[in-house]
């Protein structure tokens, strides 16, 4: 397919735009609550809600994307998004903000445009990096948090807020000038994607992870304006720039854990990327000074950042055919993710007085993910074998060292016309021919006890009494100890490849 040049460009780009309208709340949150009386609780609550309808909206975004292409679904989402900014713009209470919130959820929700686009102009070797690369994005939420208190020094939280309804028109425009009118589509119902996908349980482990990975870099970039301003006596400014590097870092870093994981195993990056979140909980679970405390921050956007990308090079590595949802279903968790740490922060805040608690939690939910990808590695070794097995075309046959056969493959049976069920727990001897003498047993078995594996040609027999000669190789599976714990036997028939006489029938 012939890459258009300016699809990663305007649609990453499009997506940084959606995203500095995602944070408006919360990094402008301190000088809202001078003009608007809040609780603590309400705020946690303002800066929050935009998480939720930006996490539901991803999964039929994404669907969508598929069925109309990005060009439609990012015009139609900034479009969409000026009636929360304005309304934002002119709030005086605390429901207007909560009203407003929820509906800028529409900013969130565009993530799921781009990954679901980007990856059809591209092999798939190259989907981790494409999709780090337009996770980019994310530093559109750093901009907001960095230029927005300095604007709202100067202007005011209520015009700065109306200068976004600027990005929105410009971007709309752009999109549908620019975006790809001929983006392959594709048009399966969303009920048909869905049953073919949440039996998956990858599907659900991907969720949970990015659940972690980018519910810990919305959660502190929410979180961490208030908080530095409250907790460290931090200038609102201070605090801003503090964010904005917070955030930079997440996102300069996710094309660096898609590259990782283009380059080598991606779940080796996520063991890598959960090992540093369980440091980083557990620091931050000790409310240390501001240097210690930057540093747990730090290595949450750094882990947090490569193990978005190493996520999204797997979702399309699982499900192409059903990229649109899938990619839905993982990123909406990651929103979900954003939504509930400032909330229960904020709660266990008012109940013990501290924030220890709920750091605490994401060093013992990061331990968990970390033992979930190390059994997601060795599974997938393991399943790799297996269908390696299943699909060679030489037969196989397992048994332990009492000769009782444990396992056959299907070319096994398409070889000998026994089924599994018919071959287990059973011996050798189901195919021995009777062409072979006592003293060519003999001479095998002392091959294998000096060597540990032997290897000639066989007559052995069908299950219908046809006799057929064979190329077999029986080899020993040895423990740590050098205990022989079983007997893999491999072999081809060789009858049709070759015509034998009776001379050869003993060649071992």
């Amino acid at each position: 397919m012939k890459v258009n040049k300016w699809q990663v460009p305007l649609q990453t780009a499009s997506f940084l735009a959606a995203f500095t309208n995602w944070v408006i709340l919360s990094s402008l949150m301190p000088f809202i609550k001078e003009s608007i009386q809040l609780t603590t609780g309400q705020i946690a609550l303002i800066t929050a809600i935009p998480v939720i309808l930006g996490s539901l909206l991803r999964i039929p975004v994404g669907y969508f994307t598929n069925r109309f292409g990005a060009r439609i679904m990012f015009v139609i989402s900034f479009l969409l998004l000026i009636v929360p900014v304005f309304y934002i713009s002119i709030s005086t209470t605390f429901i207007d903000l909560l009203i407003g919130g929820l509906l800028l959820g529409i900013s969130g929700s565009v993530f799921s445009v781009g990954v679901t686009s980007l990856p059809k102009y591209f092999p798939k070797e190259r989907h981790g990096f494409v999709n780090g690369l337009y996770g980019v994005g994310n530093i559109g939420t750093a901009l907001t948090a960095f230029f927005a208190p300095l604007l709202a020094n100067k202007f005011g939280w209520n015009l700065t807020v109306k200068l976004y309804i600027i990005i929105l028109i410009a971007f709309a425009l752009l999109n549908w000038f620019l975006g790809d009118k001929q983006e392959p589509k594709i048009k399966v119902s969303i009920n048909e994607q869905l049953r073919s996908v949440y039996k998956d349980q990858k599907l659900w482990f991907l969720c949970i992870f990015y659940f972690i990975t980018f519910g810990s870099f919305v959660a502190l970039t929410m979180y961490l304006p208030s908080f530095l301003v409250a907790h460290f006596n931090l200038d609102k400014v201070d605090a801003g720039f503090r964010t904005a590097g917070f955030i930079i870092l997440a996102t300069l870093v996710r094309p660096v854990g898609g590259w990782m994981s283009d380059r080598w195993n991606p779940y080796k990056v996520l063991m890598f990327v959960f090992f540093g979140l369980t440091f980083a909980g557990v620091l931050l679970s000790f409310l240390p000074n501001m240097p210690l405390y930057t540093l747990g921050c730090l290595t949450i956007a750094f882990c947090g950042g490569v193990g978005n990308g190493a996520i999204f090079k797997l979702v399309p590595l699982y499900f192409s055919k059903q990229a649109g949802i899938a990619n839905g279903l993982v990123a909406a968790m990651g929103g979900l993710g954003g939504f509930f740490p400032p909330i229960i922060l904020t709660l266990l805040f008012t109940i013990t007085g501290h924030y220890s608690i709920g750091f605490m939690a994401l060093s013992e939910v990061a331990l968990a993910s970390l033992i979930l990808v190390m059994w997601m590695y060795y599974q997938e070794k393991l399943q790799l074998a297996y269908n390696i097995v299943q699909n060679t075309s030489e037969g196989i046959m397992v048994t332990d060292t009492n000769g009782i056969i444990q396992s056959v493959n299907p070319a096994f049976t398409q070889v000998t016309g026994y089924s599994e069920s018919e071959a287990l727990n059973k011996t050798p001897q189901i195919l021995k021919s009777g062409k072979h003498d006592q003293q060519f047993y003999s001479n095998l078995w002392e091959s294998m006890k000096e060597r540990g594996y032997w290897q000639g040609q066989i007559w052995n027999r069908r299950k219908n009494g046809e006799v057929y000669l064979e190329w077999l190789t029986i080899s020993s599976i040895m423990n740590e100890l050098g205990e022989a714990t079983h007997y893999v036997a491999m072999f081809s028939d060789l009858t049709h490849h070759k015509k034998y006489n009776n001379d050869n029938e003993n060649v071992g």
